[in-house]
């Protein structure tokens, strides 16, 4: 049995995740700012008071986690604001920098120790962050952040590979959640169920790659 922890777990995505891993049998932590009534009801392990923006607050995973190694982790919270170039936000913009990149680069930090050979790490990214597939504007703040998320992705997998921990770049599709304001063509039990085959067949052959929940390879 496998142990996977998940941030941003109290809905959407983060929540079919769990949802999903925990029926198949495995153990899961659902970290979470503030519990779900749906979360709840997974019976999976739930630490709330987890922003992943700040240092105590992923302290507080840290700490909720015990002994415990970690097999699988997923870096799932985000968040996605809509602005363009005339009607820029740039609080709104380095915020979703700090929780988008910084976030899950602070999470995988304070959980390093407990990854150990064999480790899968899956970085819940977009492909609006990604140049080679061709911007189409707006969104600054969201598509920056998951372009540095990428980065992270690939420097990463270089990093960790002498030590055997694996790390993949997500795109989970465009996913009809509260983040995304129910728009979208692929329901969060669909886009939940690739990630997770994705991350099942992650190897030392895939690692530091950017692929769609479907399996695709995504340009940079």
């Amino acid at each position: 049995m496998a142990t996977w922890v998940v941030t941003g777990a109290n809905r959407g995505i983060g929540l079919e995740l769990c949802r999903q891993v925990r029926a198949r049998g495995d153990a899961v932590v659902a970290a979470c700012r503030t519990a779900s009534p749906e979360l709840a009801a997974v019976g999976c392990r739930v630490v709330e008071g987890v922003d992943v923006a700040s240092d105590d607050g992923v302290a507080r995973l840290d700490g909720a986690l015990g002994d415990d190694a970690v097999d699988v982790l997923v870096c799932n919270a985000g968040q996605l604001r809509h602005e363009r170039i005339d009607s820029l936000d740039l609080d709104g913009a380095r915020q979703q920098y700090e929780v988008n990149a910084l976030g899950a680069l602070r999470v995988v930090s304070a959980l390093l120790p407990r990854l150990g050979q064999g480790a899968k790490i899956g970085l819940v990214s977009s492909k609006a962050g990604s140049m080679g597939d061709g911007p189409s504007g707006g969104m600054y703040g969201y598509r920056m952040s998951k372009a540095a998320l990428n980065m992270a992705a690939a420097n990463m997998a270089h990093e960790l590979a002498p030590r055997g921990i694996l790390v993949v770049a997500l795109h989970p599709g465009f996913v009809r959640t509260e983040m995304t304001g129910g728009g979208g063509n692929t329901d969060p039990d669909e886009a939940a169920a690739g990630l997770i085959a994705r991350i099942d067949e992650l190897d030392a052959g895939s690692s530091g790659r950017f692929v769609h929940a479907n399996g695709d390879e995504i340009p940079w």
